[in-house]
């Protein structure tokens, strides 16, 4: 899947729509707070399943916080004081966001492309792994562990986590990657419920790539997965 995914030319997309309509990829230059961005994630959303708004992926980062998902077990926050903590309503356990993590909230319509969710969480690791691959970074997955892990001398660890809700087919939430953020933040939960494992930046493994060079990897990873990209403004 992989080498479909990072060569274009060799197959069309693994999960494009049915009618090769592009989806919106919008960048914020700001960092934005978590209650603006959830609700203009469920408006879009809302959106998109009327058909009153295309598809969008929206790149972005965030002061701060911790994010509970649906399995998120108490027990998993270590520091509740430390950073603000939100309840999101998407898939996983605890995980946080913070300056130098890049987040790519994902809105699309599956029922233009594939209802099914498994090979959608599949598809958005498969991007992911590819956007490292343009980045010269090995990313892998393992069974029984969403996201992209990266191995190391004396183990793994998780360089970018997934996430994800749907509702009419229409997906929203999405990935971070950590790009260069303060590593220590995560002390203060058990990311994704996971704790035998650490986790690690493109920084932390010794690559200088900005946040620039980030997005751009991952762009061009996201059209061979999943197709053609417009650029659009994030939302209001």
């Amino acid at each position: 899947m992989l080498d479909r995914a990072l060569n274009p030319a060799a197959a069309p997309p693994i999960f494009g729509r049915d009618d090769g309509k592009a989806a919106g990829w919008a960048v914020s230059s700001r960092p934005v707070a978590y209650p603006d961005a959830a609700a203009a994630m469920e408006a879009r959303a809302a959106a998109i399943a009327e058909g009153r708004a295309g598809e969008l992926v929206w790149l972005l980062e965030h002061p701060p916080l911790y994010t509970a998902g649906v399995s998120a077990k108490s027990a998993d926050l270590l520091d509740a004081g430390r950073f603000p903590v939100f309840e999101s309503g998407r898939g996983g356990q605890f995980t946080y966001h913070g300056p130098g993590q890049r987040v790519a909230y994902v809105m699309l319509d599956l029922s233009r492309r594939q209802r099914d969710v498994r090979a959608f969480v599949a598809a958005l690791e498969t991007w992911v792994i590819g956007a490292l691959e343009r980045l010269e970074v090995k990313g892998e997955v393992r069974p029984g562990r969403v996201g992209v892990w990266v191995q190391r001398s004396m183990g793994e660890d998780k360089i970018a986590a997934i996430g994800v809700k749907l509702r009419k087919w229409v997906s929203f939430h999405g990935v971070s990657l950590n790009v260069a953020p303060d590593l220590d933040h995560f002390s203060g939960i058990v990311p994704c419920g996971i704790s035998g494992h650490g986790v690690t930046s493109l920084a932390d493994l010794g690559l200088g790539a900005t946040m620039a060079e980030a997005d751009s990897a991952l762009k061009a990873a996201f059209q061979a997965v999943f197709g053609a990209v417009e650029e659009a403004e994030p939302p209001a």
